[in-house]
């Protein structure tokens, strides 16, 4: 069986708060139906990812990490003021990313981004990921690419922004091979071009439960990224390109 870290899903647990987003509130998914799901697959390390309806509540990664345990990070969304020593504690508990989700949800502008993202990176190591098109983060390119670490999420979403994802990879930037049934543009191409430009660039991840993606996750997507990578460069998406990035301390049997 392949040996995956999810790099990208939700855990929607109604016992904690969310948050309506355009009217749309999504379903019951807790950590349970999660693992359920992915364990099959071959999943045994990741990272919970917030979505817009968690907006910036931490009591949901606060249960569900721990019971995650080792190998398991978590990729959190905080206000512009968050003070330095709640990072330090969300960063104790596992956190190892802050989100902006530019697609739906806030509305920073890049200097807002790039303050924050240097600061998390500062006091705790975090990296920063976006969920945006990337076609319109093309006139912040030489700005995000001076960023410690950056991930674009879900292959940056359109056709358009395929060669400013390109031009991101070129300086350091990790790219989440996500959201396939949700995306605007040639998947195999642009994991084909990603791979080219960086072997080291491309994250896998589920995207489960897929909330509001025209098409949810198949597990014919995890075939699809070993069709097109080949068995050498799918490994590295799959587990050493992700690992690295969430600095996950994986056991030697999940390893």
């Amino acid at each position: 069986m392949r040996r995956l870290f999810d790099s990208h899903c939700h855990i929607i647990d109604h016992r904690f708060p969310i948050v309506a987003n355009n009217g749309f509130s999504p379903a019951n998914f807790p950590l349970e139906a999660y693992l359920t799901e992915t364990r099959p697959l071959g999943v045994v390390a990741g990272a919970v990812v917030s979505g817009s309806f968690q907006a910036n509540d931490q009591t949901w990664l606060m249960d569900a990490l721990p019971k995650l345990g080792a190998g398991w990070a978590g990729v959190t969304q905080i206000p512009n003021d968050c003070p330095d020593a709640e990072i330090a504690r969300l960063d104790a508990l596992g956190v190892r990313a802050v989100r902006f989700n530019l697609f739906r949800g806030r509305l920073d502008s890049v200097d807002d981004i790039a303050a924050m993202a240097r600061r998390v990176h500062a006091i705790a190591g975090w990296h920063a990921e976006i969920y945006a098109d990337a076609a319109a983060l093309g006139p912040h390119v030489d700005r995000l690419s001076k960023l410690p670490q950056l991930s674009i999420d879900h292959l940056g979403m359109t056709e358009a922004g395929v060669p400013v994802l390109l031009d991101l990879v070129a300086s350091g930037c990790k790219v989440k091979a996500t959201g396939f049934g949700r995306v605007k543009l040639d998947v195999p191409a642009t994991l084909e071009a990603i791979a080219a430009k960086s072997p080291d660039a491309l994250v896998f991840g589920t995207d489960i439960p897929s909330t509001r993606a025209a098409r949810p996750f198949q597990p014919s997507d995890i075939d699809l990224v070993e069709k097109v990578l080949g068995a050498a460069l799918a490994q590295k998406a799959f587990w050493d390109n992700p690992v690295a990035l969430y600095r996950a301390k994986v056991s030697a049997a999940a390893g």
